[in-house]
C-alpha cells in the first residue's frame, strides 16, 4: 500500500534542522569572534610583546676585562682570544659519552677534559653550552668543522682567556678568575637588575686577590645584539647593537722587577716580605713564598694540580704577607723602646746590666747572648738586641699599657689593605684574653705572661702587612698612610685616570725628641749592630732591627740547637728595615721561616732590595744564590746594573706565550747568567 507522505511535517523537520545548523554556525562564529576580539583587543599589547620576543632573541656581548699593570705598565693581567669546543647537552642526539667519544676521535680530549666537564654539568643547566676543550689549535678547528656535520649540538666558539705573562710571580696579588659556581650565582640572585643583566653571558668571576677585590671595575659592561631570527630559530639580520665597554685599567704601585727580585732571593724557602713607601702608602712589593701559577685556575684547575696544592705541607695558596701571622721577635724592640720613652717608664740614658738572664718568680728569662751584655742603655738594647732590656720593661708597662701604646702602629688592627682576607693578628691584653677563652682559669692574666711581651713572643702575633706598617709609620715620623695595591684606576673608554690613594690618617703623637733616640739607634743596627755585615759598603744609610721569633716553646734548663730541631720547627728570621734614613722612601718587613737568625738570613734580602730600589743595582745570579744559601755578607761582586738586566730581559721573548697574545704583552722568562 502506497504510503501517504505528510509535507508539511517534513517541512518542518528541515526547517527545525536548519535553524538548529544555523543556529550552531552561528555560535561558532560567535566564539570566533569573541575569541578574535579577546586577542586583537584585550590581550592585543600581551601578545604582541610576545610576538616581537619570537622574532628578536637578545644575545649578550662579554665585555674585554680590564688589565692590570705595575708602576711602570708592565703588564700583569691580560686577555687572549682561543677557540673552544662547547657542547649543549639538550641538543645532543645520542648518549653524552658516546658524542664525547666520537669527538675524541676529532679532537684530543684528555680525561682530565671528561673530568671538568662533568663537574661542569653538575654545576650548570641542561641547556648552557659548557666546554669540552680549550684552546684548540687552527688545525684541530680544521678538523672539527669538516665533520661537523655529525655532531649536533656541538659548536666551536671563540672566547676571551685571562692570562699572567709572570705566571707564579705576584700570584698572591693578582689573584685569579674562575668559573662562577653555584653560590656564586645564588648570591647574584641579590644584586639589583642591573648588576645580575651585567653578568649575562659571562661565565668566570674574579676569586682571589685583586681579581676579586676590583672585580666590578675589571669586569666592565656588557654590550648586546638584538638579531631577528626565524620560526627555524635561525637567524636572520642583525637589528641594533649597542658595544661592551671593557673593563677599567688597574695600575698598581706594585714594582714587578722588585717582586721578581724578592721571589728569586727566597728561592725555595717559605716566608713573606711586604715593602712600603712610607710617603704615600703604596706597596711596592708583596711577597708570599712559595706561590702558585694563576693560569691553573683560568679553565678549571685539574684534580691533580689541585691536590698537590692544596695538600703541599708549604701551603702555598696561603697568602702569608696578609694571612700569616707571627711573632715580631726582635723587631718589636723599636716599638717597646718608644712605648717607654711614651709613658716615662725609661729615659735614653737609663742602663741596666745584664747578666743574660732574668728571674721572674721561679722562671728564668734567658737572653740570647750567653753571659749577657754588660751594662745596656736604650741605644745598645736596640743596637745589640738585648732581651734582658725588655723582660725589665715588659714588666713595668704591663700588658694593658703595652697594648695601648702599640695599637696605633697598627698591632692586630686592619691595614684597610685592598685586599679581602686581611688576619687581624693578636695584640695581648687582659681583655683580649677574657674575650678569647672560656674557662675563668684561662681568662686570668698571670704575670709571667707579660715578660716575653717585651721581646714580641707569648701571645703577640701579626701579619707581615702590619709590621711593614707600622715600620712605614715609623720612618715617615708617625704620619700614617693607609697601605694600597692599586695607585689609580684607568678608564680605557673616556681616557681619564682616577687617583686610588686614601687621604693620610691622622699623625701619631710622637715627641721627636724620642723618634731620634729609636731612628738612631736603628741606623746602628746596620752600621755597628746586628746587621752589620749584610749592608757592609752599602752607599747609602739605612735603618733596621734584625728578629728572631721561636715557633716552639723550650723547656726552661735547655738550650735551642737549630741542628738538633726538625726544621719545621726552627726559629723564624725576621727584619724591619727602612732607607735613606734621613728620608725614607722603602720601608719593609720579612719573614723567612725556620731560617733562623734575621740578621743571617733575612737582612740580605733587604740589602739588595735597598740595593735595586735606591741605587738601581739588580744583583747577578751568584749573589741570589749566596742569598738563598743565607749568606750574610755584602754582594759578591758588584750588581748588575738595571739597564743591562732590562736588555737581557727584553731579547728573551717567551716561546711560551698564548695564541693571540701579543708578545708586548708578556714578560720574558728570568734570564740565567
Amino acid at each position: 500500500m502506497t504510503e501517504i507522505v505528510n509535507l508539511e511535517r517534513e517541512l518542518d523537520r528541515f526547517r527545525l534542522r536548519l535553524f538548529a545548523a544555523a543556529l550552531f554556525v552561528l555560535l561558532g562564529f560567535g566564539l570566533i569572534a569573541a575569541r578574535l576580539v579577546v586577542l586583537q583587543v584585550v590581550r592585543h599589547d600581551e601578545l604582541a610583546e610576545q610576538a616581537e620576543a619570537n622574532r628578536i632573541t637578545v644575545v649578550p656581548v662579554v665585555p674585554n676585562r680590564g688589565l692590570i699593570t705595575d708602576r711602570n705598565g708592565t703588564v700583569l693581567a691580560s686577555n687572549y682570544s682561543a677557540y673552544t669546543l662547547e657542547i649543549t647537552p639538550s641538543k645532543l642526539q645520542g648518549e653524552l659519552e658516546a658524542v664525547i667519544d666520537a669527538l675524541a676521535g676529532v679532537v684530543e680530549i684528555q680525561p682530565r677534559d671528561r673530568r671538568r666537564f662533568k663537574r661542569l654539568q653538575e654545576e650548570s643547566k641542561n641547556f648552557e653550552s659548557l666546554p669540552i676543550r680549550n684552546k684548540l689549535s687552527d688545525e684541530e678547528v680544521a678538523r672539527f668543522m669538516a665533520q661537523r656535520y655529525r655532531f649536533a649540538g656541538v659548536e666551536v666558539r671563540a672566547r676571551l682567556f685571562r692570562h699572567y705573562p709572570f705566571g707564579e710571580s705576584a700570584s698572591h696579588v693578582l689573584g685569579y678568575i674562575g668559573r662562577i659556581n653555584p653560590s656564586e650565582k645564588l648570591a647574584m640572585a641579590d644584586w639589583d637588575d642591573d648588576a645580575q643583566a651585567n653578568y649575562k653571558g659571562t661565565d668566570s668571576i674574579g676569586k682571589l686577590g685583586l681579581e676579586q677585590s676590583y672585580e666590578r671595575e675589571l669586569h666592565g659592561a656588557t654590550g648586546f645584539d638584538e638579531v631577528e631570527i626565524s620560526a627555524g630559530g635561525r637567524a636572520v639580520r642583525r637589528l641594533r647593537s649597542q658595544s661592551a665597554t671593557p673593563g677599567n685599567t688597574l695600575v698598581l704601585g706594585l714594582d714587578m722587577r722588585l717582586q721578581r727580585l724578592v721571589e728569586d732571593l727566597y728561592g725555595e724557602r717559605r716566608g713573606a716580605l711586604v715593602a712600603l713607601d712610607p710617603r704615600s702608602g703604596e706597596v711596592l712589593a708583596f711577597v708570599s713564598k712559595p706561590t702558585f701559577d694563576p693560569n691553573l685556575f683560568v679553565d678549571g684547575i685539574d684534580a691533580e694540580s689541585w691536590k698537590d696544592l692544596n695538600e703541599s705541607l708549604d701551603r702555598p695558596l696561603l697568602n702569608r704577607a696578609l694571612r700569616g701571622t707571627y711573632p715580631p721577635g726582635s723587631t718589636y724592640k723599636p716599638f717597646m723602646a718608644l712605648a717607654a720613652l711614651a709613658t716615662g717608664k725609661r729615659t735614653p740614658q737609663q742602663s741596666i746590666s745584664d747578666p743574660g738572664y732574668f728571674w721572674f718568680g721561679n722562671h728564668k728569662f734567658r737572653d740570647d747572648k750567653e753571659g749577657g751584655h754588660g751594662l745596656v742603655d736604650m741605644y745598645r738594647s736596640i743596637v745589640q738586641s738585648c732581651d734582658t732590656y725588655y723582660y725589665l720593661l715588659a714588666n713595668d708597662l704591663g700588658v694593658d699599657l703595652m697594648a695601648q701604646q702599640m695599637a696605633p702602629f697598627g698591632f692586630g688592627q686592619l691595614t684597610g689593605l685592598d685586599l679581602s682576607g686581611e688576619a687581624r693578628g693578636i695584640l695581648p691584653s687582659t681583655d683580649w684574653k677574657r674575650r678569647n677563652y672560656r674557662k675563668p682559669e684561662q681568662q686570668r692574666w698571670y704575670a709571667g705572661e707579660t715578660i716575653s711581651l717585651g721581646i714580641g713572643q707569648g701571645y703577640n702575633s701579626f701579619t707581615l702587612l702590619q709590621l711593614a706598617y707600622a715600620t712605614a709609620t715609623l720612618a715617615s715620623g708617625g704620619q700614617r698612610r693607609q697601605p694600597h695595591l692599586v695607585r689609580e684606576v684607568v678608564d680605557v673608554v673616556a681616557g681619564t685616570r682616577r687617583a686610588a690613594v686614601q687621604p693620610a690618617l691622622a699623625p701619631l703623637a710622637i715627641k721627636p725628641e724620642h723618634l731620634a733616640v729609636v731612628r738612631a739607634a736603628m741606623v746602628g743596627v746596620n752600621v755597628e749592630g746586628t746587621s752589620a755585615a749584610a749592608f757592609k759598603g752599602a752607599g747609602y744609610t739605612s735603618a733596621a732591627k734584625t728578629g728572631t721569633a721561636q715557633v716552639v716553646a723550650i723547656k726552661q734548663d735547655e738550650k735551642y740547637n737549630a741542628s738538633r730541631t726538625a726544621e719545621r720547627l726552627r726559629d723564624h728570621a725576621l727584619f724591619i728595615a727602612y732607607a735613606p734614613a734621613e728620608a725614607p722612601t722603602i720601608a719593609l718587613a720579612l719573614v723567612v721561616e725556620n731560617a733562623g737568625f734575621g740578621a743571617a738570613s733575612a737582612a740580605p734580602i733587604a740589602r739588595r732590595v735597598f740595593d735595586y730600589w735606591l741605587q738601581g743595582l739588580y744583583p747577578a745570579d751568584e749573589d741570589v744564590a749566596a742569598v738563598q744559601q743565607g749568606q750574610a755578607g755584602p754582594p759578591v761582586r758588584p750588581a748588575l746594573p738595571l739597564a743591562e738586566w732590562a736588555a737581557l730581559r727584553a731579547a728573551a721573548a717567551s716561546a711560551a706565550t698564548p695564541p693571540g697574545l701579543s708578545l708586548a704583552a708578556a714578560a720574558p722568562a728570568r734570564v740565567s747568567r
